[in-house]
């Protein structure tokens, strides 16, 4: 078997347990709806924007068979040859997405760390806060542009369209709630429903009119800029919508595997949309005066309202799958400390990556609303849309240089020559989209920019939160040593003092004992760390040291797409020879106070940023599933 066969099976197996053809079909099916959801709903406005005003070029035909040519080999070039070939190949330990490769890219322990590496941390969370920016859009834009078909059938709904799609997505995020098991089900057959019906749509128009099929010569393309020079260029503009979504195929990698995805994009995604934006094209070369919808166009009239509620349906699939990824994206930050605790809801107790995170639902639902209100139509929406989009597939191809030379061992010219070529591609469609930086473009820049703001802060704000308790933190063996001379009143039960120095005396504990002068019988240090790896194992989950006079160190570990557990922690420590009785169990947390007046270096804006987040950040207890009548805690006030 060779090392990719080997590879390809292993992601299988990791991501539904057991191999054959019917389950294989099975994850296919599953990720045409929920990898390919986005891209698959592109043709409702890709190639309508390719030739509206103001960056559009007129429908003759050397244009339309040079904009069909752009957007064919577009797909072909970053879907099929970056992503499904060689982004797919960077997965950790099963698990891909922008994180991910930030993961791999951390170094190992016994390597040393290369003065690059900050910058590459920096492009990474660059990357992700920029999906935040394509998962505000992509329901607005998705919904709208579906609704808008019911124009084609009648004039008389036109005043309802965007009522209409307000409600379709009210309904859709405050279902978000229930979890999406059940709808889930249905992902799969809806957007397979979908694809073969722009399939059937587009493949009587290119039976009316071959000669679109020269579109699939990129000589087409290539005499497309000849012919229009710079506003060609600004095309890509729209050209690029046709691939939104590629990012989807990384970070759903883990929940599906490689060969599923692969099986689904080959024979259904990818013939289908090329099969509708060639039809689209035939329709365009029958209707060179414009004036109606491509997408729609290609039906009978009497068809339309049912292709309408098809595309609406596939729409919603397209946002979920969005939103679902924003929880998901939200949960990783989290646990690597990249994003203030917020709260986690698990909506299925069958998998474990099911899950609801009502802040980001809530901000998403109110942006999503408040851009159908602003822009009113798809078209407007386009001009925000892209940029965002590109610019993290251009982030994409930079980390994956780097992860052919670190990882897979290549060559540096082959590593430059593949991704380089990769990144000439993203940059073109980036430096297309910069003309719409003041038509909406700056909308997912500012979202983006600000979700970096809020991760940078966060985890320099934590890590001199942590330089501080470092400071003020006495070593363990110090501590135990005046426990055994003073010998103080114990009282029954476990105490356990959360604590993120495995080696010193958490500053509650601390407190606690200086305030009460009293120890519980048994006192457990409890650390929770997170590994760069998506899970761990419940083997490996607890480690258990005693260290005398009652003490016990716990290092529990935790995967950056896991949700701690401080009881079933306890639950495990059971094997590892501590017992605790939960009816005299105490949590003793810190709450700290924090003041802007302190010299940790930190910059005022951010002081007062990382103390906003702090207020307004889960409270620990909930975070880690501590039963709220189990906690005392104990306040002191940290100077920043």
């Amino acid at each position: 078997m060779s090392t990719d066969a080997a590879r390809d099976q292993a992601l299988d197996s990791h991501a539904h347990g057991k191999h054959g053809s019917t389950g294989l079909l099975r994850l296919a099916l599953g990720a045409l709806g929920v990898v390919y959801g986005d891209i698959g709903t592109s043709p409702l406005y890709a190639v309508k924007e390719c030739f509206t005003a103001p960056h559009g070029v007129p429908a003759d035909v050397p244009s339309i068979l040079g904009v069909l040519s752009l957007i064919l080999w577009a797909l072909t070039l970053v879907i099929v040859v970056k992503y499904a070939s060689f982004v797919l190949r960077a997965d950790n330990h099963g698990e891909g997405g922008t994180l991910a490769l930030l993961a791999l890219l951390t170094p190992r322990s016994g390597e040393a760390r290369d003065r690059r590496y900050g910058v590459l941390v920096g492009l990474g969370l660059f990357g992700t806060s920029l999906l935040y920016g394509e998962g505000l859009i992509t329901p607005a834009i998705s919904v709208l542009s579906a609704v808008e078909g019911l124009d084609v059938a009648t004039d008389r709904v036109h005043a309802y369209i965007v009522p209409l799609t307000v409600a379709i997505l009210l309904a859709l995020f405050l279902g978000q709630r229930r979890g999406t098991a059940r709808v889930g089900a249905v992902f799969g057959p809806i957007t397979l429903a979908w694809f073969l019906s722009i399939a059937a749509a587009g493949l009587p128009w290119i039976v009316r009119r071959p000669e679109v099929l020269g579109a699939l010569n990129p000589v087409h393309a290539v005499r497309f800029f000849l012919l229009h020079r710079l506003h060609g260029f600004l095309v890509l503009g729209s050209v690029v919508l046709c691939i939104t979504g590629g990012e989807a195929l990384y970070a759903d990698l883990g929940h599906f595997g490689r060969r599923p995805i692969r099986l689904a994009w080959f024979s259904v995604a990818f013939p289908a949309l090329a099969l509708n934006y060639l039809g689209q094209g035939a329709w365009l070369l029958d209707h060179p005066e414009g004036g109606g919808h491509p997408f729609f166009g290609l039906v009978p009239r009497v068809f339309v309202v049912p292709l309408v509620l098809l595309a609406t349906a596939a729409t919603v699939v397209a946002s979920q799958a969005m939103i679902s990824g924003a929880f998901s994206l939200t949960q990783q930050a989290v646990q690597l400390g990249y994003f203030p605790r917020v709260t986690i809801v698990h909506t299925s107790e069958e998998s474990e990556g099911q899950i609801y995170v009502p802040e980001i639902n809530n901000f998403l639902m109110v942006s999503c609303i408040a851009l159908v209100l602003v822009f009113q139509q798809s078209s407007r929406l386009a001009a925000a849309y892209g940029i965002a989009v590109t610019g993290a597939m251009s982030i994409t191809s930079i980390l994956l240089y780097h992860i052919a030379r670190r990882r897979w061992g290549w060559r540096r010219w082959t590593a430059a020559g593949l991704t380089g070529t990769f990144l000439l591609l993203d940059l073109s469609f980036f430096g297309a989209n910069l003309v719409k930086v003041l038509q909406g473009g700056w909308l997912p820049l500012l979202v983006g920019a600000g979700m970096f703001a809020i991760m940078t802060t966060w985890k320099r704000g934590r890590a001199a939160l942590g330089r501080y308790f470092v400071a003020v933190t006495l070593p363990l063996e110090g501590f135990l040593a005046s426990v055994r001379e003073e010998k103080p009143h114990r009282v029954r039960g476990t105490a356990v003092f959360m604590t993120s120095n495995v080696d010193g005396a958490p500053p509650v504990l601390l407190h606690h004992y200086k305030h009460n002068q009293v120890l519980h019988q048994q006192v457990v240090l409890l650390s929770v760390v997170t590994e760069h790896d998506p899970t761990v194992p419940s083997a490996a989950r607890v480690e258990v040291s005693e260290l005398g006079e009652g003490f016990f160190k716990v290092v529990a570990r935790y995967g950056f797409l896991e949700t701690p557990n401080v009881m079933e922690v306890l639950e495990l420590c059971r094997d590892k020879g501590l017992q605790v009785d939960r009816a005299r169990l105490s949590f003793f947390l810190g709450r700290e106070t924090l003041l802007t007046t302190g010299s940790s270096g930190l910059p005022r804006w951010r002081k007062a940023l990382f103390v906003l987040l702090s207020r307004n950040a889960r409270p620990a207890n909930m975070f880690f599933r501590i039963p709220p009548n189990r906690v005392v805690e104990l306040g002191t006030q940290v100077e920043l």
